[in-house]
């Protein structure tokens, strides 16, 4: 097949946007085709055509002021060639009469009066050769396209979670809710309906400490189920006509993420994280355009609604498409960290405590550190998010704060730990690195005092690591280091073994196990 070929296969691929009003094929029908791959849909064409006959050509060429308005602006100085001009030079021989006549009616956008401060386009003026990229087109929708999901491909609960604990450490309540809610949800959406009772969405609400997973939770579900994953926040989202992302923008990226395919997207995840920084502001008396508006606005995407959305942009000002996406199938996760909501939880709790002998006392709730678990809608509410945004996330999951054995399990456990991707980089230097568990305990032990959740792991171990990564290249007799607890608290340093003497070793080994002569 010649390159030729190939483009016009690409190119049917695509669906014919229109050039004036951005619909695709799909949505406005028909295309008229104009040269420079120019497309116009049926409306734009009627419409433009109908503006056209109801100008009135007759009356501004005898208006005797817009004639005199245009001489006046033919006889400045300075001001190069005129339309005029360059009609006088295409008619220097017609004859001086003809001349005359034309300089009453000036040249003008290719007709003899033309009217004043008016040009009409010419479509060979346009660069290029008007077509969208693909990032920006939309695919055709081909017949007798398999669906996305089959029921019976869809993994069991169970299953979910177990791959999940491969690379998820603690946190077993928080995967078990989604794992259930994740096969209710795509199992819903493969049947449609069953018996004819419409089964409802189940949006998930995370609650938990900063570094705790929630994020990498959503990212390693959606790899292990194949969809398309939309990640966003919501700190840059504003209420429509303000400066910031419009919340239409969440689906937009949806979109992308499923290569500008509405029925894939149409079946994705969208993860919105930092969701708590969308709460009601309290004391202020200006309009709340990042916080309410917003959980205002997003009720139609989580209840499920046609949105129209642009495709390739985040603004529908933007010359892009535009497409419809139905989000009624999209399962949406929202996640944030809610800070002190702590402490409306304890109020709540303390409110409760008695006086006696077997009373609980107010004090009891302080030293607690899985609080979080006892939210309930009433405290999500008096933290500052609307009744309305609440009840269209059903699900309510909490996640625990990190725990020091926790912390232990993180660094070595998961297919891609930490430690495993330093492991990984040093083997390719032919050097093998060990941790001892005091070093481990060690590095847990710091991580807790940053409070910050798994993210502090990583910037102790990039602390410790540097100068040995940046020696052992200049030795090729290093074969082993092994990382003690003396070395991360500072008073000892890494046992390091030299590869010619290991060899040696097991040389000498080798050695003694064979038998001795025939």
């Amino acid at each position: 097949m010649s390159d030729m070929e190939n483009k016009e296969f690409d190119e049917n691929d695509y669906e014919d946007v229109c050039f004036i009003c951005r619909r695709p094929e799909s949505k406005a029908g028909k295309m008229f085709h104009l040269p420079q791959n120019i497309s116009v849909c049926n409306d734009c064409m009627h419409k433009t055509m109908d503006t056209v006959s109801q100008m009135d050509y007759n009356g501004m060429l005898n208006d005797p002021a817009l004639v005199q308005e245009w001489e006046n602006m033919t006889h400045m100085s300075d001001r190069g060639k005129t339309h005029m001009d360059a009609k006088d030079d295409e008619d220097e021989d017609t004859g001086e009469e003809e001349n005359k006549k034309n300089k009453k009616r000036p040249y003008m956008g290719g007709f003899p009066g033309g009217f004043p401060n008016i040009s009409f386009v010419n479509l060979s003026d346009l660069q290029g050769d008007g077509t969208i990229p693909n990032r920006q087109r939309l695919k055709k929708k081909k017949k007798g396209d398999k669906p996305v999901l089959d029921i019976n491909n869809i993994p069991a609960p169970h299953k979910i979670k177990a791959q999940l604990d491969e690379y998820i450490v603690g946190q077993e309540y928080a995967k078990k809710v989604i794992s259930v809610a994740v096969y209710n949800h795509y199992k819903r959406v493969a049947t449609g309906t069953m018996d004819e009772i419409e089964i409802e969405k189940s949006n998930i609400l995370m609650i938990g400490p900063t570094g705790c997973g929630k994020t990498y939770l959503v990212k390693t579900l959606a790899r292990l189920l194949d969809v398309p994953l939309a990640i966003t926040d919501a700190t840059t989202l504003t209420e429509a006509g303000y400066i910031g992302d419009d919340i239409e923008s969440v689906v937009s990226k949806l979109l992308a993420a499923a290569d500008n395919e509405v029925e894939r997207a149409e079946q994705g995840i969208i993860f919105i994280d930092e969701i708590d920084k969308i709460a009601k502001k309290k004391n202020t008396t200006s309009r709340d355009v990042s916080g309410e508006s917003v959980q205002q606005g997003m009720l139609k995407l989580l209840e499920g609604a046609e949105i129209e959305v642009p495709v390739g942009s985040n603004s529908k000002n933007a010359m892009v498409p535009l497409t419809t996406i139905n989000t009624k199938n999209i399962l949406f996760i929202c996640g944030g960290a809610f800070p002190d909501l702590e402490e409306i939880i304890k109020q709540r709790l303390k409110k409760q405590t008695s006086i006696g002998f077997s009373a609980d006392l107010k004090d009891k709730f302080d030293k607690e550190k899985n609080i979080l678990s006892k939210v309930t809608v009433e405290d999500i509410k008096k933290f500052g998010m609307i009744p309305e945004f609440i009840g269209r996330l059903p699900i309510i999951c909490t996640l625990e704060g990190l725990s020091k054995d926790m912390m232990v399990k993180i660094l070595k456990e998961p297919k891609n730990a930490i430690l495993k991707q330093y492991q990984k980089l040093l083997e390719l230097d032919e050097v093998k690195l060990e941790f001892d568990e005091g070093a481990l305990e060690s590095i847990a032990e710091k991580a807790m005092e940053k409070d910050t959740g798994a993210r502090a792991l990583r910037a102790i171990i990039e602390e410790f690591m540097l100068d040995i990564m940046y020696e052992i290249p200049k030795d090729d007799n290093i074969g082993r280091v092994t990382i003690t607890r003396g070395y991360i608290e500072g008073n000892g340093g890494p046992v390091i073994d030299i590869r010619s003497n290991r060899m040696l070793a097991i040389e000498e080994k080798d050695t003694e196990s064979e038998p001795m002569g025939e």
